[in-house]
């Protein structure tokens, strides 16, 4: 899920889809460079942005007019508590519905410092789930 804005209205810090490939709906970026130049005599400002893959670390640069219609990605963080790990596999039981979630991807921040019945924020982001951090009370 993902909701379209303007190029020029994003800032340093912010989500965006960024073309992958042949991908259709791109993957979800946290901008971390960006850059607009003036308008110049033949056309309308330009904004130069370097995304960084939430889920692979890829760095992808994106050029185009601050008009240009983007989606940004719908994230939804959510809290929950680890019941079990196993391998790469970590089963999360969610605050809220108390349904279990099964996730492989964990942030690079808090890679090994998981271990069981620990409070963590996970993001669900385009049907993907990811560990993002552990929450301390």
């Amino acid at each position: 899920m993902s909701k379209p804005s303007d190029l020029g209205s994003l800032k340093i810090g912010s989500y965006i889809l960024l073309p992958v490939g042949d991908q259709p709906t791109g993957e979800p970026c946290r901008i971390s460079e960006y850059d607009t130049s003036k308008p110049g005599k033949h056309g309308a400002a330009k904004a130069r942005i370097v995304g960084v893959g939430v889920f692979d670390g890829a760095k992808r640069p994106h050029v185009g007019p601050v008009s240009m219609q983007v989606h940004v990605p719908l994230i939804d963080k959510r809290v929950g508590q680890i019941i079990s790990m196993t391998g790469s596999e970590i089963q999360v039981m969610d605050g809220e519905t108390f349904e279990t979630v099964d996730i492989q991807m964990v942030d690079e921040e808090v890679d090994g410092k998981l271990e069981q019945g620990q409070d963590i924020e996970y993001w669900n982001v385009m049907g993907r789930t990811k560990i993002m951090r552990i929450k301390t009370s």
